[in-house]
């Protein structure tokens, strides 16, 4: 388990993640809708994760997102580096009624982020931009290269909820175990 507490003038955050755990999840971050998220994430990425954070949503939300979003991705990081016996690679499309979301996920120890879902404005108080500023801050604090594309969908939530889930589940997948895969490139380290 991986415990970290991150404090600055915006944000105060603790947080505690197992990356092979059973999808519990304790999250308060007192942004309804990302605290949804994050469950979500837990649950089908089968993370045990809780996260405490208190910030200056009274500025706006972006601070809180993107800070969780360093902070996990730490966690992520420390869980899984260095690599060894597990698939690397893995992909995922989930549909939430109307909306397809694909997620490929490389556990490379390398930071890329191609994000295109259409989101634009709010979904309920939560404006529905930071769904790429949280992915952005998680992948590159945890150094994993991720593909989030948009394929169909009108509802914003169940686009932003579809690309939260495909993520966890090509996670979960990625992480899979290989005792046959040893280190899985070609460079012998990842």
């Amino acid at each position: 388990m991986t415990k970290i507490k991150r404090e600055t003038k915006e944000t105060q955050i603790e947080l505690s993640l197992e990356v092979y755990g059973e999808g519990k999840s304790e999250i308060d971050t007192k942004i309804g809708f990302f605290d949804h998220m994050l469950e979500s994430l837990a649950k089908h990425a089968l993370f045990n994760l809780k996260i405490e954070c208190k910030g200056d949503i009274h500025v706006d939300f972006h601070h809180t997102v993107e800070d969780v979003g360093i902070v996990l991705g730490q966690a992520i990081k420390k869980e899984i580096y260095p690599i060894k016996n597990i698939e690397r690679f893995a992909n995922s499309v989930v549909v939430m009624d109307e909306a397809a979301v694909e997620c490929a996920i490389d556990t490379s120890n390398r930071a890329f982020l191609v994000y295109d879902l259409p989101l634009e404005n709010k979904i309920g108080e939560f404006d529905a931009e930071l769904v790429e500023e949280f992915f952005r801050a998680l992948v590159f604090n945890a150094s994993l290269t991720a593909h989030i594309i948009y394929q169909r969908g009108k509802n914003r939530h169940h686009i932003a909820e579809a690309a939260f889930k495909a993520f966890a589940v090509a996670f979960r997948r990625a992480l899979y175990k290989n005792e046959r895969a040893a280190v899985p490139s070609t460079k012998g380290v990842l």
